[in-house]
């Protein structure tokens, strides 16, 4: 049997799903920590309200990742179902008419009509409903909606990326805090830039830009905030 993965392992499209949720979620949590961290920090020089803010910020901002994924994912899954649920129907109550919507898929895609039809035939020997949901539905194995699993790695990809600045809260001087958190969090983006383009095939220095400049809007707004209203926490 031919391996199709040794043909597709090239591509980076079938990593696109787990990409976005895990940069994103990294992402989120650095900019997010490092900005209450800064804003705090630019309005309080005391340790343990930084340590506080931050702590707190982590854990609602991984709950918020998680149940907000989760939300979301959710109804996309019940579309799906429902749609797997009525494709297996007309399936079982007319398999001649979806044999010829299937075959004419493939023919409006450049196959013969006589060829078209002998492929639908023999995917529908092997299964029938696989073939009418990757064709009809475009919904693979692979890009299923999983709620629980979405929600999962958004809250740990959030934890992952906003524990960096909580450690430079816990060990670095607080005099000037909110600078030293600056320039770890634009270290800690543009690592997470790089791998994410690696890992996507794409353009480092398109990423690093990316990450940088919004990195540095959402701490300078906070940081601004924090000297405007510093105040005793």
């Amino acid at each position: 049997m031919v391996n199709i993965e040794q043909y597709v392992s090239h591509h980076y499209i079938h990593r696109s799903n787990w990409l976005r949720a895990a940069v994103l979620g990294a992402n989120d949590g650095i900019i997010s920590i490092s900005s209450i961290a800064i804003g705090v920090a630019a309005a309080n020089t005391d340790r343990a309200p930084i340590v506080l803010a931050t702590i707190a910020g982590l854990v609602a901002g991984a709950l918020s990742m998680a149940a907000g994924e989760y939300v979301s994912v959710s109804p996309q899954t019940d579309i799906e179902q429902a749609d797997i649920a009525r494709e297996a129907k007309e399936l079982k109550d007319m398999p001649e008419e979806e044999l010829k919507s299937l075959a004419a898929i493939y023919e409006q895609r450049g196959l013969k009509k006589e060829t078209a039809l002998q492929v639908a035939k023999e995917l529908t020997a092997i299964d029938a409903l696989a073939a009418h949901v990757r064709e009809e539905l475009g919904i693979n194995e692979g890009m299923k909606a999983n709620p629980v699993q979405a929600a999962l790695a958004s809250g740990a990809a959030f934890v992952s990326g906003g524990i960096l600045p909580l450690l430079v809260t816990l060990f670095f001087p607080t005099k000037k805090l909110e600078f030293a958190l600056y320039g770890f969090s634009i270290l800690f983006l543009i690592f997470l830039g790089i791998i994410s383009a690696k890992t996507g095939g794409a353009r480092v220095w398109k990423a690093i830009v990316r990450v940088v400049f919004w990195g540095t809007l959402a701490m300078g707004i906070t940081a601004f905030v924090g000297y405007l209203f510093g105040v005793n926490i």
